[in-house]
């Protein structure tokens, strides 16, 4: 009889620990990096609200996507759950795990180390809720909660079961004193990484270990005024990438690449620049006219930069766009957005010239 008691008294334990209560906090308690200023029209939004009357609509709407955001802190639980509000944006060619979802990640032997994604099988509405991760020996770790790349995240909770910490972190990594600031297309906003931790801003910030800031907007790099003074008001940053060429026309460059460029120059005199080229999109192997729009805009891109240099300015670099996704044509979702195969081979690409210029 004894032991049918014991027996009974385990298995209620242990169906007592998967029905334990989730005490959820707001994550504004919490650090939000990836931000260019702290003061923005919203707390998961990118643009200081003075923006609002100046930046173009659709600019200003990109503007309130979460893309590059992410929380940081700690926890002991053996479970992290979230809960969440977005306004439910859909796109064809992209996971809802990349657009509205959220994307955990903790630190294990010293790496940001994938731990779960956030997303909701059959979601039609914007209210959210899941168990990120589960099953967890309990010990205190570090955690980074990477933002939807291509919604609008109106509220976020974090949860852990009744009784475990969940606390401000301690370590500053990826560091954020000196980050990298990253301007460009729907490529740069994260379009169409399956989970926001696979955009190639994100991956690029857990190798070097410096935040990097996502000014990127889908269809909209445009070298808009409003961004180059976004760029110009950032403190202290370490390089500057620019890879807007996938959103302009050769003419736009030549009209307004020196503009934007002197913006961001005077306000960071010493920080290094960095030029990106249009990537060969796989499918300009076969289209001709886009192969060759593609070309036009390299060159103004490129004449731009050797003008530059010609005038006497110091510490610009250049990023040619070939096998910055490889030579196997496997790399896009539309021959134009990256797979995380894509982002990946561009983090690769890219990773070599940040390193080289973040340690001088």
């Amino acid at each position: 009889m004894k032991k049918l008691f014991l027996g009974i008294i385990a298995v209620f334990s242990f169906y007592l620990s998967f029905a334990q209560t989730v005490v959820y906090q707001d994550a504004s308690v919490f650090p939000l990096c990836g931000k260019a200023v702290e003061e923005t029209s919203a707390r998961y939004q990118r643009f200081p609200s003075s923006l609002k009357e100046t930046a173009r609509p659709a600019l200003w709407r990109l503007s309130e996507n979460s893309a590059g955001l992410y929380v940081r802190f700690r926890s002991d639980a053996p479970s992290i759950h979230a809960r969440w509000t977005t306004r439910a944006h859909r796109m064809p060619h992209m996971t809802d795990a990349g657009v509205s979802g959220l994307d955990l990640y903790a630190l294990v032997d010293g790496k940001w180390h994938f731990a779960g994604s956030g997303f909701v099988w059959g979601e039609a509405g914007k209210s959210r809720e899941r168990k990120l991760v589960g099953n967890m020996e309990p010990q205190m770790r570090e955690y980074m909660l990477y933002l939807p790349l291509y919604d609008c995240l109106d509220s976020l909770f974090i949860g852990t079961p009744e009784g475990y910490a969940l606390e401000q972190p301690v370590l500053d990594s990826p560091r954020r004193s000196r980050p990298v600031v990253m301007y460009g297309t729907s490529i740069l906003q994260g379009g169409c990484a399956s989970r926001a931790g696979m955009a190639h801003t994100a991956i690029l910030s857990r190798w070097l270990d410096r935040e990097v800031i996502n000014l990127g907007f889908s269809g909209n790099a445009h070298l808009d005024t409003e961004v180059a003074q976004l760029i110009a008001s950032v403190v202290d940053p370490s390089v500057i990438v620019l890879d807007y060429v996938p959103n302009c026309t050769a003419k736009l460059i030549e009209d307004k690449g020196l503009g934007f460029f002197r913006i961001v120059r005077d306000a960071h005199p010493d920080v290094p620049v960095v030029f990106v080229e249009n990537p060969e999109y796989t499918h300009s192997v076969l289209d001709l006219k886009i192969a060759g729009e593609i070309k036009a805009k390299n060159d103004a891109q490129r004449a731009l930069y050797e003008s530059l240099r010609k005038a006497g300015e110091k510490k610009l670099y250049y990023v040619k766009g070939k096998g910055m996704t490889g030579d196997d044509g496997e790399a896009a979702v539309d021959g134009v957005h990256f797979t995380d195969l894509g982002m990946m081979r561009y983090a690769r690409h890219l990773y070599p010239v940040l390193k080289k210029l973040i340690g001088k």
